[in-house]
């Protein structure tokens, strides 16, 4: 039996921004300039560089937007990031490409959760950024939808 959705923390301690650091595998959440959480994140299985296209295995880079959330992926819990935008469509389309999408913030794979301490040593995602399961929990009580994502090489 899959576990109850955690509740949003109280406003006042919820993020207003969510930064990614791909290099250093950080991301962080902010509220008002001041840190609140730092994570370590597994990235695409080509980090390197802005996607480009569908299966590149790349993790976008720009502002976006938590846009909305799905308490039943097929990993645990995700946090939908509002890649592609207009700009990646356009550079995906002038190149004859598809620029991909469901860029997602998310846990493990359900079926291999307890594999995290292993899999989070790597990057494995399709261009999705992972935290473990415990993390996932809190940043979905933590990152409300509408919130700002800066994704930086």
């Amino acid at each position: 039996m899959p576990r109850p959705v955690p509740d949003p923390a109280p406003a006042g301690r919820q993020a207003d921004l969510v930064e990614v650091r791909k290099a250093e595998r950080r991301l962080t959440l902010s509220r008002g300039g001041r840190v609140l959480r730092v994570y370590r994140v597994a990235l695409g299985f080509a980090p390197v560089g802005h996607k480009q296209q569908e299966g590149d295995g790349r993790t976008p880079e720009g502002a976006y937007t938590i846009d909305w959330r799905n308490p039943r992926s097929r990993f645990h819990l995700s946090l939908h990031v509002s890649y592609p935008g207009s700009a990646d469509r356009a550079q995906a389309q002038a190149a004859g490409v598809d620029p991909g999408g469901d860029i997602m913030i998310h846990g493990q794979p359900n079926e291999h959760g307890w594999l995290a301490w292993w899999r989070q040593r790597r990057d494995w995602t399709a261009g999705c950024i992972a935290v473990t399961n415990a993390q996932m929990r809190e940043i979905w009580s933590l990152v409300p939808d509408g919130t700002l994502i800066i994704i930086s090489p």
